[in-house]
């Protein structure tokens, strides 16, 4: 027996025979996986096959090995779609592809044929193992086109699990279809299913044994069709069944019946099909057990050890538990790297031995592990335990009042989770305008007596520019068959004035992991200078049932950030999503974040099944739960996930909005009927808590919401709309929205009808939701009203929005990056004092600096609070002030109009230093060039003086400091004549010291 590979070569594979296994261990396994069935009678002389698929394939040509070179087309399906178990090739139909078998397999001369199928799959579907026939369409209909099919494992009722086989010819006003009664379900690990047609009958055998027959009146004359493909393997004819998800062994055709000694001669020996089970279970074991571990030569990490895999359950043994344990925990306490054997007895009887090497814990690769961005705009994910090993770890920053130390007086809530980075890594930045500051993190890692240190120089971005939000923005897609990111914008301040944009053309589309791109959300971040965006991975139209979606779905989310909702980038810089799912998991989705205020964390939430281990095989407790992970970047989130709503019944796309102390929380009730003191199935709840993380084990109205999720309201929307709801979404109104309260309390909550055209609308405020009570139930309200169809997207599917500035809303119109706002500038004097006040036409922050000119005379001066003051000198008549913009070009510059200036006071001032009994004296001269006697102030930072200055005449004052030495400063003179003219102006004092 080889090992699986699970690395395809480039050449063509091929086999003319499968190896047998000789072993007194694989003889003991044939007789558990068949039973009583018969063994291959090799010496039987059965007819060669028409075609013979041994899984060997050449690019997207599966071959046929039989030297009659009837080839079938490969379409999704490419080399990482084979895999090698058992001496022989695999081709594992993941629902993302098919093959087309040509003509000549099976001939409408007679109704003989024969069909070998060896299979092997836990997945219940509608979906065919193969087919002959051609047209794919709806049940009951001429689009259907004639057949003869073969489901391995179908999910259709009175054949759940069974295997189901059917021929199919359209008559009159009925389908047409004649089922094999159900005979049972498949052996485990490879079976072969084999179909013979003879006459007017079809008999199922399984693994050579006869499990159905059946008579029907049907030929197949009218089932060959015309063109150059016969049928096909892993693609069902019926519209809208999903692709196969199947590991096929060997595929055979003959154009004869064969008799049942031929059968049992023909198909795979038992020991071929073990051996290819047991490649099979060693490959999907490996890939279920390494987790974060590389290798098993490398392993410092939890291994998964799961308890059954393809139906076949599982038993462990470790050579040393104390370093690996039968639950798969990794001791990080060894001084030495060491080897351990774990055992693995398969309920075939089998077993697999597998090899690791446990790495002795450094300290220093937990340290190595950490990744911080160069610049940061997010609070910092400082993690308290290495990710490798487990190390302790403290951080200290070199400016805390920028980002802060690791809190070593942390304790932990009694509720909600936890902050994993104990009051570390949260960022105060720069005011806008005040530019990037940089600070040193040092990270200091014990484990088992060890200790190393790194440090991380991070930049702290400044604040982004803020305005004032003048219009929504919406993402979405459309329908099961169109799994794109759409977007619109309204055309202004008001909530039902969407529009298309972009052209109406998907924004975002995926060809990575499972290529389709659902549910959506925007969450603009805490600073409110960037927009993240997350959504399900999901493709329901490449083939994926219902089912296998929440059974088998992915593990990912999709995440990109932007600053403008035109230009998207993922976060982790891949073209891939990010694993936040744990393996036991069946989906991910409907993924949407909210900022929590304690734990000053991103939470991200979704809902997924839970199954008892990664090989998803118990069928219990798989109502859809709520889970959590923690994020501060979107790139880096807790694992593995908390779960967070757990009734015992399915809940599924919770949307969150803080409303003064509490969050409130709108789900959706997944399950058909009233469940847990939720009176309607497929319906939205609210929900409030002041603790966001609070675990929810139940829907109670009596809950305490200091606590735990306190219920205030549920069958929310269907009573009004007449549908069924889910995706649901709320919004709180702008300033000046005219849908808008008087004292702008207004909310907007929508819900996707998802089979009726999409979200829904309603018209509520803060106060209302804030106030639903068991007994005055938001819902019940005569106000509760969902507003007419209009001024939303276009079937816009289960999706968000999110408040924008006018910038972002001119650039999402016009599908293109953020234009600089236009501004102007104001100049006005008091005296000889110059002020200019810089404002934006979207009346934002306005950041950079103005400069002041007249004549030849100039003086830059930076913006505060959007003004900058300058004192003029006396021989300047008339001043101008230009707005010189900001580096990041947002705001264009602009001009004053020229101010004249009364004349001034001429008065001049200097500055020096000397030396009394080794301290420092500052001495400030003012000298008089005016006609008028001037009377002065002068203020320095060692006291303030006031002295009358003649005409013609310079007056000294002398200021003690104290000091043997003093830093460079400045001295401000204030001077005014009789007659009102004024003087105002600084002089720098040199650095000084008295040695």
């Amino acid at each position: 027996m080889r090992p699986l590979s699970t690395t395809s070569a480039n050449a063509p594979r091929r086999r003319s025979t499968r190896p047998a296994l000789a072993s007194s261990v694989v003889a003991a396994l044939a007789v558990s996986l068949l039973g009583s069935a018969p063994l291959a009678a090799n010496a039987a002389e059965v007819p060669a096959p028409t075609a013979h698929y041994d899984m060997s394939h050449e690019g997207s040509t599966l071959l046929d090995v039989s030297g009659n070179g009837r080839d079938a087309t490969l379409t999704g399906l490419t080399d990482e779609s084979f895999v090698t178990a058992g001496g022989g090739d695999v081709l594992r139909f993941k629902a993302d592809g098919y093959a087309a078998l040509p003509q000549g397999l099976v001939t409408a001369a007679d109704n003989s044929f024969t069909v070998e199928y060896t299979v092997s799959t836990q997945t219940a579907a509608n979906h065919f193992g193969w087919v002959i026939g051609a047209g794919v369409g709806p049940w009951d209909t001429t689009q259907l086109g004639n057949h003869i099919f073969l489901s391995p494992r179908s999910s259709q009722g009175g054949y759940s699990n069974q295997v189901l086989a059917a021929i199919r010819v359209k008559s009159g006003a009925g389908n047409g279809e004649t089922r094999m009664p159900a005979g049972g379900g498949l052996n485990p690990g490879f079976t072969t299913l084999t179909m013979v047609g003879s006459g007017n009958t079809l008999t199922l055998y399984r693994d050579g044994v006869v499990i159905s027959t059946v008579t029907h009146t049907r030929s197949l004359s009218s089932i060959i069709p015309s063109g150059d493909v016969l049928g096909y393997l892993g693609r069902s004819l019926y519209q809208g069944d999903p692709l196969l998800r199947a590991d096929v062994s060997d595929v055979k055709f003959w154009d004869v019946a064969l008799t049942a000694d031929d059968v049992s001669a023909s198909m795979p020996t038992a020991a071929e099909k073990t051996a290819a089970t047991e490649g099979l279970i060693r490959g999907d074991i490996l890939a279920a057990m390494l987790g974060a571990n590389p290798s098993l030569d490398a392993v410092s990490s939890t291994l998964t050890l799961p308890a059954s895999v393809n139906g076949i359950t599982l038993a462990w043994a470790s050579s040393d538990e104390a370093v690996i344990s039968t639950t798969g925990a990794v001791s990080r306490s060894i001084t030495e790297d060491t080897p351990v054997t774990l055992t693995v007895t398969t309920s075939l009887g089998s077993t697999l031995t597998f090899d690791a090497t446990v790495l002795a814990p450094s300290v220093s690769a937990d340290l190595d592990a950490i990744a911080l961005d160069e610049r940061t705009t997010e609070n910092l994910p400082l993690a308290t335990t290495g990710t490798v090993n487990g190390a302790a770890i403290t951080w200290t920053s070199s400016d805390p009042a920028l980002v802060t130390s690791t809190d070593a007086a942390y304790a932990a809530p009694s509720v909600g989770s936890a902050d994993p980075f104990a009051g570390g890594g949260l960022v105060t930045r720069p005011a806008y305008g005040e530019g990037d500051r940089e600070v040193t993190l040092t990270a200091s890692a014990t484990l088992n007596g060890q200790t190393a240190e790194r440090t991380f120089e991070v930049v702290v971005a400044e604040h982004g520019r803020s305005a004032p939000d003048a219009g929504y923005a919406a993402a979405y897609f459309k329908s099961d068959g169109d799994e794109k990111i759409y977007q619109a914008a309204t055309t202004g301040n008001d909530f039902f004035t969407f529009e298309t944009v972009n052209g109406g053309n998907p924004v975002i589309t995926s060809t990575a992991d499972t290529t389709g791109l659902r549910d959506p959300y925007i969450l603009r971040s805490q600073n409110g200078d960037k927009y993240y965006m997350i959504a399900t991975d999901l493709c329901i139209s490449c083939g994926t049932g219902w089912g296998p979606a929440q059974s088998a779905g992915s593990l990912k989310i999709n995440v990109w950030e932007s600053t403008d909702l035109v230009h998207w980038e993922r976060t982790n810089g891949e073209n891939s999503g990010i694993t936040v799912n744990q393996p036991e998991a069946g989906m991910t989705w409907a993924p949407e974040a909210y900022w929590d205020d304690e734990l000053q964390s991103y939470v991200v939430h979704f809902s997924s099944r839970l199954y008892a281990d990664a090989s998803h095989t118990n069928s219990d407790n798989l109502h859809a739960r709520v889970f959590t992970v923690l994020t501060r970047d979107f790139t880096t989130f807790t694992y593995p996930p908390t779960e967070w709503q757990n009734t015992g019944y399915a809940r599924i796309d919770s949307t969150i909005e803080k409303i003064g102390d509490y969050y409130y929380r709108f789900t959706k009730n997944e399950e058909g009927g009233a469940a847990d003191g939720l009176e309607a199935g497929k319906d939205i709840f609210l929900e409030r808590s002041k603790v966001l993380t609070a675990p929810t084990t139940g829907s109670d109205w009596n809950a305490d919401p200091e606590t735990t999720w306190q219920l205030t309201d549920t069958n929310m929307t269907r009573l009004e709309t007449n549908q069924v709801g889910e995706g649901p979404q709320i919004i709180k109104l702008n300033e000046g929205d005219p849908s808008n309260t008087a004292d702008d309390d207004g909310y907007v909550f929508l819900v996707d009808n998802f089979s009726a055209g999409g979200y829904r609308a309603f018209v509520t405020s803060g106060d209302e939701i804030a106030s639903s009570t068991q007994t005055d139930r938001l819902s019940k309200r005569a106000d509760w009203n969902v507003r007419p169809v209009g001024g939303l997207p276009a079937s816009p599917r289960h999706g968000s929005f999110v408040s924008v500035s006018q910038s972002v809303l001119t650039a999402m119109h016009d599908w293109t990056s953020v234009a600089a706002v236009s501004s102007s500038t104001t100049l006005a004097a008091d005296g000889r004092t110059v002020t200019a006040e810089v404002s934006a036409a979207d009346g934002g922050q306005v950041a950079g600096a103005v400069t002041f000119t007249g004549g030849s005379w100039s003086e830059t001066v930076h913006l505060v609070d959007g003004t900058a003051s300058v004192a003029v000198p006396v021989d300047v008549d008339a001043v101008i002030a230009s707005y010189d913009g900001y580096v990041d070009g947002l705001v264009s510059p602009s001009v004053s109009t020229e101010v004249e200036l009364e004349a001034g006071l001429a008065l001049a001032a200097s500055a020096t230093t000397r030396c009394v009994a080794g301290k420092v004296y500052e001495v400030v001269t003012v000298r008089n060039a005016d006609d008028a006697t001037a009377t002065v102030t002068i203020t320095t930072a060692y006291g303030t003086k006031t002295i009358s200055v003649t005409p013609g005449k310079g007056v000294s004052s002398s200021f003690a400091t104290r000091s043997a030495s003093i830093d460079g400063d400045s001295a401000s003179i204030e001077g005014e004549s009789a007659d009102g003219r004024s003087h105002r102006s600084q002089v720098s004092v040199a650095a000084a010291g008295c040695g």
